[in-house]
């Protein structure tokens, strides 16, 4: 297995892409700490580890607020011994063109989207540079980082900027063994992914006319990226941002 003896950190692992990522580094062998800001969605995550056989450990931590990113990477290493693997998803979704954009969602969309990844990678990097080194991947999205879809301004230029944030602690780490890259994942069937108002089965039919491959990514395929890129087998790819997308971006 991929991680055995590896400690891995997730955030926004309550649900989604970060759940299934979680999981999916759990069945690999890693011990894996789930984060995010609600309790219960972290038990649930948990739960499903240890149902697999995994072994995992709940920490609370809201991303924006760089007290709860210092404590997060400083209890997974007192509590597990190291940390070898980051996985930064948490973020959060908004609709708008750009005249309707509400300033206080775009603050917040970037706050979490952009100071919330960089906040991570501050003490994430801070461990690994001291420690040997270790991977980390950012989840950006096809929308904004190589795509563009109107009525999504505010999430678009926040990915982006994701995305070049990636490329730039790249450069600036891997002489001391710290790989980053990132993910960028196109329409998959997350619950952040639906537009305001919109149903689930008009969710599904959007999604599906947006991507050429003729259906939505799933969650476990989304997971298998990020492990590959976290993994040994990736060991030269660095700074790089793997778009899977259904050829969308194409």
């Amino acid at each position: 297995m991929r991680f055995t003896g590896k400690v891995a950190l997730v955030t926004g692992a309550g649900s989604g892409i970060g759940q299934a990522t979680a999981r999916a580094l759990a069945r690999e062998g890693a011990t894996v700490v789930v984060a995010g800001r609600r309790r219960e969605a972290l038990d649930e995550t948990v739960a499903l580890i240890a149902e697999e056989g995994g072994r995992a450990d709940a920490i609370t931590a809201d991303v924006t607020r760089a007290a709860d990113m210092e404590r997060l990477v400083a209890e997974t290493v007192a509590r597990h011994g190291g940390l070898h693997v980051a996985v930064n998803n948490a973020g959060i979704f908004t609709a708008g063109r750009v005249h309707e954009i509400d300033e206080a969602d775009w603050a917040r969309t970037f706050e979490v989207n952009v100071t919330g990844v960089m906040l991570a990678m501050k003490y994430e990097i801070a461990h690994m540079r001291r420690n040997g080194g270790g991977t980390i991947v950012n989840v950006s999205s096809n929308i904004g980082a190589h795509r563009r879809l109107p009525g999504l301004g505010a999430y678009a230029a926040s990915k982006a900027a994701v995305s070049a944030l990636t490329r730039a602690a790249a450069l600036e780490y891997i002489s001391e063994n710290v790989r980053v890259n990132a993910v960028s994942p196109g329409p998959h069937a997350t619950a952040m992914s639906l537009y305001p108002g919109e149903s689930e089965a008009e969710r599904v039919a959007r999604m599906k006319d947006e991507s050429p491959i003729g259906r939505v990514g799933t969650l476990e395929e989304a997971a298998a990226g990020i492990l590959w890129l976290a993994g040994p087998d990736s060991a030269y790819t660095v700074g790089h941002d793997l778009v899977m997308d259904g050829a969308a971006t194409a």
